[in-house]
């Protein structure tokens, strides 16, 4: 056996039989580094003559290849040797979940508005918004609301201190954007306002703020029976159910005519009513043809324009279908009434999966 081939052979076992990733790495440097063995033999080819090179340089060059080769395939079995090692003493189940992390929830009234939102925007409603201190023309009188009117009294209504001209409130309904939105654009027009209003009231079902939310459709020809439609179909998707049944009740508002409370039906399951069927009857809207004088007041001709307006409360709608009992904890702050009803920021409601999922 030549010199060559006993440095190959002697190479190939010690890498063979190295125990660790540090021999492996010391037996690259005696063969492969700056003073190794075969860095010196390549060294030497540039002395020999080209009949020496031509029968020394493959042998030499194959040399190389041979060890680098035997290098990587060692290093890579013995790191695989260590990583099931690794496997085999650790404790920790890797395929258990990962303890959860702290997350805010969505408040009801956030979810619920949401899931209006939803409904409506799939029935061709845009949102509209307005200022929450209105003054007394948007308020009262474009509504057709006289100034005799309960609702302008002070034990009913938040007026702001100091002496103001126009007289300004904190709104005490969303229908101030209904006016804003008729003399902002040109119908049709069919918007939702929802959002947080003020009245001087306060008991299990009653807040000094809540939130409401109030339909309003313009455009020609429109009927009674556009309304009940489109109350049907939304109260059938919010409630997720198809047996929602409705009672129209003659009513008076004074922006519109005529006007109607709605009811819903509802039937007893365990001694909870629950919405659906028709065992008993629950007020849910208020509801009715726009007024003509509201209409003119918004600079619209009432024989050309018709339309029909709606609102509901977003916390008694998010009691109903939550099964909250009390109105007062929406406001309270306490995290453990919202950790109880609150939700996921993550569940999303769509009409495809579910408003309320």
């Amino acid at each position: 056996m030549t010199d060559l081939e006993q440095l190959r052979s002697d190479l190939l076992g010690s890498i063979d039989a190295a125990a660790g990733l540090d021999a492996v790495e010391a037996l690259r440097v005696h063969a492969l580094g700056k003073q190794g063995a075969i860095t010196g033999l390549l060294k030497t080819l540039g002395g020999m003559s080209p009949e020496e090179r031509q029968q020394q340089g493959p042998r030499i060059h194959g040399l190389r290849e041979a060890v680098t080769a035997a290098l990587a395939e060692r290093k890579t079995a013995l790191e695989r040797l260590a990583l099931d090692a690794r496997l085999a003493a650790e404790t920790i189940d890797m395929t258990l979940p990962v303890d959860a992390v702290p997350a805010g929830s969505v408040h009801p009234v956030s979810q619920v508005m949401d899931e209006l939102a939803e409904i409506f925007a799939d029935l061709g409603f845009a949102v509209a918004t307005g200022p929450e201190i209105e003054d007394d023309w948007h308020n009262f009188t474009a509504l057709n609301i006289p100034e005799s009117h309960p609702a302008r009294a002070m034990h009913d209504t938040f007026y702001l201190a100091g002496e103001h001209e126009p007289k300004m409130v904190l709104r005490t309904h969303t229908s101030p954007v209904q006016i804003r939105t008729m003399m902002a654009q040109k119908p049709p027009i069919r918007i939702i306002a929802p959002g947080r209003v003020y009245r001087s009231d306060s008991d299990a079902t009653h807040t000094p703020m809540f939130h409401q939310i109030e339909g309003l459709v313009i455009d020609k020809g429109i009927t009674l029976g556009h309304l009940k439609w489109t109350l049907e179909t939304f109260l059938k998707a919010f409630f997720e159910r198809d047996d929602i049944v409705l009672r129209l009740r003659p009513s008076y508002f004074p922006f519109t005519e005529p006007s109607a409370e709605v009811d819903v039906g509802y039937s007893v399951v365990n001694g909870k009513r629950v919405i659906g069927g028709s065992e008993g009857w629950m007020e849910v809207l208020g509801s009715g043809m726009v007024h003509p004088r509201v209409i003119a007041a918004c600079g619209l001709d009432p024989n050309e324009w018709q339309g029909f307006a709606f609102g509901t409360g977003v916390d008694r709608l998010a009691m109903l279908k939550y099964g909250m009992d009390d109105l007062r904890p929406f406001f309270d702050g306490d995290l453990r009434w919202l950790r109880h009803y609150g939700f996921s920021a993550l569940d999303v409601p769509t009409l495809s999966g579910g408003v309320g999922a």
